[in-house]
């Protein structure tokens, strides 16, 4: 699909997004979006959510009671199939979460089909786990109920021309069933699949982009001191091993899950480093996620069972990141996946709290350097590669690359130098 090669994605957390919580709510806020630059809106779980076990007051998106059909809180089939064709007509993709590996207690498979659930020697529907108590888990060894799974999945294709899925835990699905799917999937049109997953048999066929857990995990370690940024280079030089090129890893410093359970932003990347890595997230190989709110410098934990409206206001982060878009879109070697280009290292004499990097494709160069610390730090290229004339992006400042000059960042400071 041509759309995704420069394409940002984002999250929409449909419920918590306006005060009435509903689609067409949300429609509203989609001429902003495009404006931003996005490329593709991953719309969370639209479905009915079950109402036995259910956790909190309105429960999790990801218990699903009937895979198809509309949750009546978030308003009607022609309020979706109106949603995806707004989506559309501003140029983007929509792609619709997808819950595989277990459905609500009160799902319409479960009284029919009660074989098509994991069962105990005694016959009782299991969860997939002692946590999650909301949810039953499916037997991917029933043939028929796979058969349905996938014909639940060309619904939406076929009746709302929804572009793809982001498949939850994807690695709790058998990978042979995701490899079928995917194939029937694309007979209808072709999708974009993304795993909630990083292992790397689901990228051989089913699907075209993962979760980069890994780079989130490393980058709030060194926000908080505890790794160095000579580890980045460890861990770029080992990703080829782990994926080709043509996988899209997808890059993020938060998700609805990470702000949920683990904090906003602002609790997990201190001082101030929470913007120094939403750029360096755009500007490595990888499709950057925003996650709802991000925008308006979301602050806060968002409740996950009940209402917690977003509060939307202007701020630093919104023109940050249509910046950011913006860069990407234009410059060919910042492009996702096999479109774009490999992250070459520019050594410098200080590796510890520094890190410098070069992008280069057919004629597009980007030098990025990044001070990952909050100390006053000197920056001196001993790379040739990196020497020359560039504009940084954010400032419009000539600045010349030698190897007799040195350079200054503040704590946390960062420079994208785009070369003239």
């Amino acid at each position: 699909m041509e759309k995704i090669k420069k394409s940002v994605i984002y999250e929409v957390n449909l419920r918590q997004y306006t005060p009435e919580g509903t689609i067409n709510a949300f429609i509203e806020h989609i001429p902003r979006l495009a404006d931003m630059g996005i490329g593709i809106l991953w719309i969370m779980p639209i479905q009915p959510i079950g109402k036995k076990n259910r956790k909190g007051t309105l429960g999790s998106y990801y218990s699903i009671s009937n895979y198809i059909a509309v949750n009546p809180e978030f308003g009607t089939e022609k309020d979706f199939a109106r949603l995806v064709e707004v989506t559309h007509e501003f140029g983007m993709l929509l792609i619709l979460d997808w819950v595989a590996n277990h459905t609500s207690w009160d799902n319409v498979w479960i009284d029919a089909h009660p074989d098509w659930y994991t069962q105990d020697k005694a016959g009782n529907i299991l969860p997939p786990n002692k946590d999650w108590t909301d949810v039953a888990d499916l037997n991917y060894k029933n043939k028929k109920m796979r058969v349905e799974m996938i014909n639940s999945m060309k619904y939406w294709i076929e009746n709302f021309d929804v572009d793809g899925f982001r498949c939850d835990m994807a690695m709790l699905v058998p990978t042979d069933f995701w490899n079928q799917a995917r194939a029937e999937l694309d007979k209808v049109k072709p999708v974009f699949m993304l795993a909630e997953a990083e292992e790397k048999d689901l990228m051989e066929m089913a699907f075209d982009a993962n979760y980069s857990w890994d780079f989130l995990h490393l980058i709030e370690a060194i926000a908080k001191g505890k790794r160095r940024a000579v580890d980045v280079i460890d861990y770029f030089l080992d990703a080829p091993k782990k994926f080709p090129q043509k996988v899209i890893r997808m890059t993020f410093t938060s998700n609805h899950d990470e702000n949920t359970w683990n904090g906003s932003v602002f609790e997990r990347f201190p001082d101030k480093s929470y913007k120094t890595f939403a750029v360096y997230s755009f500007l490595v190989p990888g499709m950057p996620l925003i996650y709802s709110g991000q925008e308006a410098c979301l602050n806060k934990k968002i409740k996950f069972f009940d209402r917690d409206t977003i509060e939307w206001k202007n701020c630093e982060m919104g023109h940050l990141y249509k910046k950011l878009i913006a860069l990407k879109s234009k410059n060919e070697a910042l492009w996702n996946g096999e479109f774009g280009s490999s992250l070459v290292f520019a050594p410098t004499e200080n590796n510890e709290q520094i890190t410098t990097f070069i992008r280069e494709k057919n004629g597009n160069k980007i030098l990025a350097m990044f001070n990952f610390s909050a100390k006053l730090t000197d920056v001196k290229f001993t790379d040739k590669n990196a020497f020359g004339k560039y504009k940084e992006y954010f400032t419009d400042e000539e600045i010349e690359i030698t190897s007799e000059q040195t350079y200054m960042l503040t704590g946390w400071e960062y420079k994208v130098l785009v070369k003239l």
